[in-house]
């Protein structure tokens, strides 16, 4: 996870692994998909101290509040937590990794 943590310090560095990550597009997959992802970095990119519950994170992007979509994004919030780049300070709440003290 160091590593993976030392990638992600640099924004432009974020932006490459985020759409390694990003699952692969396909005929039925909307194109905003990696989008989507982008948006989450950059938003806890911009705000790195800040913790932030899901429909909180909709509401600063100006996504939909709706249950499906909220669902969509915990999703990929798990997903950048199990990368590495967010922890989860409490239950329902995610932040952007503090890499001074993971890499210590």
């Amino acid at each position: 996870m160091g590593d993976t943590g030392a990638r992600l310090a640099e924004p432009a560095t974020a932006r490459k692994v985020f759409a390694e990550l990003a699952p692969t597009r396909t005929a039925s997959d909307p194109a905003e998909q990696s989008t989507a992802y982008q948006a989450i970095a950059n938003a806890f990119n911009q705000h790195p101290g800040q913790e932030f519950r899901v429909r909180d994170l909709h509401e600063l992007l100006g996504m939909p509040t709706d249950a499906p979509s909220l669902n969509v994004t915990r999703s990929r919030l798990g997903r950048l937590t199990r990368q590495g780049f967010l922890t989860r300070p409490g239950r329902g709440h995610y932040q952007k990794t503090d890499l001074t003290t993971s890499e210590g």
